[in-house]
């Protein structure tokens, strides 16, 4: 019987399958960067100097990087920037640094005279998730409309240059900043970007050069998010979803699993579940609220097919959001099988927020 492990927040979990359950198991790939590229990367980056850096997306990738800067400022004799993050992800990222290191909330109203630092990620919204979509995402919301009513339809648009990541790129544009855009696999960095963020969206191409999968039509789909960072959150995880998306049959099955240990991560799945927003306003609204693409994603999804979760998410929230609940990664086998007949032949993706699947 194979064992595949499946990231669950800050842990793994074993899935158990019998071998003929077991239709492929899908993980990103490529060839990551040795220590000695790190470093060569990092020195003609010219990144010296700074005094203040944000981490906006914290993963084992972003902290490799952020050693690698450290030891190099050691080497040189060059004071290490101060490193900041929100304080939900604050002990993490302080977790992962050298003693001696820096670091602080970020506080600001503003990006302006900063480096952030983040992970590139597909995103349904954008096509790609980079340090201008966050950014816009967190400091822009009358640009953030623009961004939603520029979305391709109703469905999720994961690896397409969209009009809604034009519109992150000029928001960015507004401001003196920098960026560090990592490209990572599951075994670890393939590419560091390094300059103005309106300009570092060029690290999606090396994503998706690295990361785009023709995996078939599958009746079953298992989905890990692959990395504690993108699963904390439901509105978080869900980009994972829609990576995948183009995977599942119709009337066919896919079951999430992540952990949520942060809950629900956004206005809109919130005001949703407590009755306060309903699918009918999320297709022109006069204003955006947080993570409305998520919901208006999910509404669509369901009409093609059933969606399964394993998280640590009260059952009313999964169920008002109309997904299965499921107690466990073992009761998400089970389920399958119970349901799509005891030969069901599954797929099984582990590291669903760097892979996109056609």
């Amino acid at each position: 019987m194979p064992e595949i492990w499946l990231n669950y927040g800050s842990t793994d979990v074993v899935l158990d399958i019998m071998a003929e359950n077991l239709e492929q198991k899908i993980d990103s790939e490529g060839k990551t960067l040795q220590d000695n590229e790190i470093t060569e990367k990092l020195e003609k980056l010219n990144l010296f100097g700074q005094t203040d850096m944000v981490v906006l997306h914290n993963s084992r990738s972003v902290q490799k990087m952020l050693n690698s800067l450290f030891t190099l400022c050691e080497q040189k004799s060059i004071q290490a920037p101060r490193i900041l993050a929100d304080p939900e992800i604050l002990g993490a990222v302080r977790a992962g640094l050298p003693a001696g290191c820096q670091t602080g909330e970020f506080e600001a109203e503003s990006p302006d005279n900063l480096v952030f630092v983040s992970e590139v990620e597909f995103d349904g919204l954008f096509g790609y998730e980079t340090t201008a979509t966050r950014l816009i995402r967190r400091f822009g919301a009358e640009a953030m409309l623009s961004a939603y009513a520029k979305r391709q339809g109703n469905q999720p648009a994961p690896g397409h240059r969209t009009e809604s990541l034009e519109e992150a790129k000029k928001f960015a544009d507004r401001f003196e900043i920098g960026a560090i855009e990592i490209v990572a696999n599951s075994s670890g960095m393939t590419d560091i970007v390094s300059g103005h963020p309106a300009k570092t969206v060029s690290a999606a191409d090396m994503l998706e050069s690295g990361s785009i999968r023709d995996a078939g039509q599958h009746k079953s789909v298992i989905v890990s998010t692959g990395k504690h960072s993108s699963n904390d959150t439901l509105a978080r995880s869900l980009q994972s979803l829609w990576n995948c998306a183009g995977a599942v049959r119709k009337d066919g099955l896919a079951v999430l699993v992540a952990e949520c240990g942060g809950g629900l991560g956004s206005e809109a799945l919130r005001q949703y579940v407590e009755g306060r927003l309903s699918a009918g306003q999320l297709q022109s609204p006069a204003r955006y609220v947080d993570g409305m693409e998520g919901l208006l994603f999910l509404s669509e999804a369901r009409k093609n097919f059933q969606i399964g979760l394993v998280s640590v998410l009260p059952e009313f929230y999964s169920k008002k959001l109309g997904f299965v609940p499921l107690a466990g990664v073992k009761y998400s086998m089970d389920y399958i099988l119970k349901t799509q007949g005891a030969r069901q032949k599954v797929a099984v993706v582990a590291d669903g927020a760097r892979l996109l699947l056609r």
